[in-house]
C-alpha cells in the first residue's frame, strides 16, 4: 500500500464526497478544461464552480496554469490512487467474505453438497 498521512486520504475523501466535485474529477479525466467549460453543465455561479476547485486543489486532485486570462485546470492522479489503494484492502476483505457467504448459501440449499 502506497504510504499517506491520514489528512491526506480525509481531504481525499472530502472532496469526492460532494456530486459537483465527483462530476468534475470526471469531466477533468478526459482531459485539461478551463473553469468556464467546467462550470458550464452545473446549475450554479461561477465563484461557486470556484470554490469547488478549491476544495479539489487543496486535496490535491488538480493543478491549474494560466494561459493569458484563462485558468486551465488539470487533474492529479496520484491521490486518486492512494485511495484506490486504501480501498484494496477492504475489497479483498469484503470479497473473501461475500465468498464464503455464497459458499453458507449454496450448502445451505443443497446440504448434501
Amino acid at each position: 500500500m502506497v504510504k499517506c498521512l491520514p489528512e491526506d486520504l480525509d481531504a481525499v475523501f472530502s472532496a469526492l464526497s460532494d456530486p459537483t466535485r465527483r462530476a468534475i474529477v470526471q469531466r477533468l479525466a478526459g482531459g485539461e478544461a478551463s473553469i468556464s467549460e467546467l462550470a458550464a453543465p452545473f446549475d450554479v455561479s461561477l465563484p461557486a464552480v470556484t470554490k469547488h476547485l478549491a476544495v479539489l486543489e487543496r486535496a490535491g486532485l488538480l493543478t491549474h496554469r494560466k494561459v493569458g486570462r484563462v485558468r486551465r485546470c488539470k487533474l492529479v492522479s496520484a491521490p486518486l490512487r492512494v485511495a484506490d489503494d486504501w480501498l484494496a484492502f477492504y475489497r479483498t476483505f469484503w470479497d473473501a467474505r461475500l465468498d464464503a457467504f455464497a459458499q453458507h448459501l449454496a450448502a445451505v440449499k443443497d446440504p448434501s453438497a
